[in-house]
């Protein structure tokens, strides 16, 4: 198992300060690390710095010590192993916390908009197709991360172009059609009217098919 640590752990600096706490319980039960976490990615949530490992090599926890957990420790259990160097892992934790709107859990959600795995993106976008209604939670709970990260979400953008470049073009001839590009509208359309302007819309121009939801 992982040794219970401080403020200076990644894995404890990938959540806000008051969640410290949380963090070192879920480390508590995590077994320990083949590697380290690989690099990390800086946001800012609710006007904190935090920084989230790009990939997570610990092995999963035994079934009855997630189950030890509080619902807020799983929770950052289930965002931690998003970050997981086998995409399967990373889905099944996913599945976990997409539905939050805990300012917390959204970095990790939008970090994987912008990666490779098709299953991913397909679960995300059926999942928060109340994005891109005004007023809900979930609209503003990304609107507001975007606004606060506009560095971060350009390149989530530029990220999901390059990734339907380079890999699903063939089953997408036109990026409209892809569920990344949808996404991407979805985030656009809470961005803009959280920061009451149009957000800058990276993708290529010119699409013919419709979005995927």
């Amino acid at each position: 198992m992982q040794p219970l640590s401080d403020r200076s752990n990644p894995l404890i600096t990938a959540f806000p300060a008051e969640l410290a706490g949380d963090a070192e319980a879920v480390l508590a039960v995590m077994p320990a690390s083949r590697l380290q976490p690989h690099a990390s990615f800086s946001v800012v949530v609710e006007g904190q710095q935090v920084s989230i490992p790009e990939r997570l090599y610990n092995d999963e926890p035994p079934t009855d010590a997630v189950a030890s957990l509080s619902p807020r420790q799983r929770q950052l259990l289930h965002c931690l192993y998003s970050r997981h160097s086998d995409g399967v892992v990373r889905q099944r934790h996913l599945e976990k916390v997409v539905a939050s709107t805990d300012p917390w859990v959204v970095p990790f959600v939008v970090q994987l908009v912008g990666e490779y795995v098709l299953e991913i993106l397909v679960v995300i976008c059926d999942e928060l197709r109340d994005l891109a209604t005004p007023g809900t939670s979930g609209h503003v709970a990304y609107g507001q991360f975007i606004v606060d990260n506009p560095v971060f979400f350009a390149r989530t953008q530029r990220r999901v172009v390059s990734y339907w470049s380079c890999y699903y073009r063939g089953t997408y001839a036109s990026f409209r059609g892809y569920p990344g590009c949808t996404l991407l509208d979805f985030l656009r359309s809470a961005a803009s009217d959280r920061a009451e302007h149009p957000w800058p819309n990276l993708a290529p121009a010119g699409a013919q098919v419709d979005g995927y939801c």
